[in-house]
């Protein structure tokens, strides 16, 4: 994994803080974009670290920070789908070996099997690395087309979740995605999910 040693951990603070130094410079909205992309697939900051002080600076401008995110992460995943489907030996297995996601890419097979949409639909909201879910979706034989439209919606969702709270808060609310967005995005999973029963439920027969 790469954050077990000390020197795992300190290469890890300085991607950190290069990703963050970016909110301060011109091009930080390609460097958005280019994060989403790379996170999707194999690099470890999530552009969460960047699109919060990009939307803070320029709040009105959140939801294009959003959007960006999103259009990075989806081409993002579809890189990591192939990187599954094609490269699976060579790069795939690497990448999992390295973020120590060998035996949660097992049950994600099982996953996959079992409740497509679910487990697509929430991979933006649990501690599992995204890229985790994309490389295995190529692996087992994901659907393409559903997995790239359920990936944009779970992203989306994720991306535009910050950006909506910043908009209306501003400052002050950074703390509290800082310090509680992991519940927040649990929540955001429940009400997802019960969307999915509710939807389940009135289209089911009598």
């Amino acid at each position: 994994m790469v954050t077990q040693d000390g020197s795992g951990r300190n290469a890890v603070r300085r991607l950190y803080d290069w990703v963050l130094g970016w909110a301060d410079r011109r091009g930080g909205v390609w460097a958005l974009f280019g994060i989403s992309f790379a996170e999707a697939s194999f690099f470890p900051i999530p552009p969460d670290v960047l699109l919060i002080p990009l939307a803070l600076g320029r709040p009105r401008r959140a939801f294009w920070f959003a959007l960006v995110c999103t259009a990075g992460s989806v081409l993002g995943a579809i890189g990591g789908y192939l990187i599954g489907s094609l490269l699976f030996a060579s790069i795939g297995q690497p990448i999992l070996e390295l973020y120590g996601a060998v035996d949660q890419y097992d049950e994600l097979g099982r996953m996959y099997n079992d409740n497509l949409v679910l487990t697509l639909g929430t991979a933006g909201f649990t501690p599992i690395p995204f890229k985790v879910f994309t490389i295995a979706a190529g692996a087992f034989g994901v659907a393409f087309l559903p997995f790239v439209i359920i990936s944009a919606l779970s992203r989306s969702g994720r991306f535009f979740l910050v950006a909506g709270l910043i908009r209306v808060f501003g400052e002050p609310i950074r703390g509290f995605i800082e310090r509680w967005f992991n519940l927040l995005s649990i929540l955001f999973v429940v009400l997802l999910v019960g969307g999915f029963l509710a939807i389940r439920f009135l289209f089911a027969g009598p």
